[in-house]
């Protein structure tokens, strides 16, 4: 699960599409994914995205943050639109997937 501050919608929105599809070939999707309005407690009071992302396999999800296109993406679109990212927690895809109710 990560916390984002987003400082930039239009560009965080360019990164989420362009990555979208580099993300599905490594099997990976988006579990839950919030816009948060105020935060009460957390590492980042000016955290304003919450997501979780789900992989097969902790190889596939390895496999895609090394992936040279996903890294090129990241470095476009990403890292301007972002001022920091949290990980809020971690759990091994081998393990338990994140699920959201609803």
């Amino acid at each position: 699960m990560f916390g984002l501050e987003v400082t930039d919608d239009a560009g965080y929105t360019q990164y989420r599409s362009a990555m979208a599809p580099i993300l599905a070939r490594h099997g990976g999707a988006f579990g839950c994914d919030f816009v948060v309005a105020r935060v009460l407690k957390g590492p980042n009071p000016r955290i304003n995205r919450v997501f979780t992302l789900t992989f097969p396999s902790s190889a596939n999800r390895d496999r895609f943050f090394a992936d040279e296109e996903y890294r090129s993406v990241r470095a476009r679109w990403f890292e301007p639109a972002v001022g920091a990212v949290e990980v809020l927690a971690e759990t091994s895809p081998d393990v338990a997937r994140p699920t959201c109710v609803g």
